[in-house]
């Protein structure tokens, strides 16, 4: 994986991946498709689609555990705190060789350097909150999030997705 490269493309990602508009019905729209991509896929996942400060849809599959909720609450938390992709951030630390509590002083019992949340970017306002999943590796769960927001954008997912590693 060449850090350059996916960080890159995780800003075109954030670039691209705008909505026009966006309210609790979208937000459940959003959190059922990745729920029923999860299940066609046999993913154990939690899910949660929120504007900061309120929770929108959240949903758990079947063998998914309490860590996994704690990871959502955790990561989304990051997008909140940058407005970044919770990827992003942790492939930057990773390059710098630094952890969110040398760096910015936020405590791991808060904030996740992990793969997963992607900021909810409202046109003409910037990132007002955050959809995430945990369950899988992080650039797994990262990439199952852009390709559930391609689909509710009407964008090309294959144009969007990170390199294959």
């Amino acid at each position: 994986m060449n850090l350059d490269h996916d960080l890159q493309a995780i800003a075109k990602q954030e670039r691209v991946l705008v909505f026009p508009r966006f309210d609790a019905t979208r937000a459940w729209a959003l959190g059922a498709f990745l729920r029923e991509l999860a299940i066609a896929r046999n993913h154990v996942l939690a899910i949660d689609v929120r504007t900061f400060g309120l929770p929108l849809f959240f949903s758990v599959l079947d063998g998914t555990a309490p860590d996994n909720a704690a990871w959502v609450r955790r990561k989304s938390n990051v997008v909140a705190h940058f407005r970044r992709s919770s990827y992003a951030i942790a492939l930057r630390l990773q390059q710098s060789g630094a952890t969110l509590a040398d760096k910015y002083g936020l405590p791991a019992a808060e904030y996740a350097a992990a793969g997963g949340s992607f900021p909810i970017t409202l046109a003409g306002v910037g990132a007002i909150g955050a959809v995430t999943v945990s369950g899988l590796s992080q650039r797994a769960d990262h990439e199952l999030v852009v390709e559930a927001l391609c689909a509710e954008l009407d964008h090309d997912f294959a144009e969007l997705a990170l390199d294959e590693v």
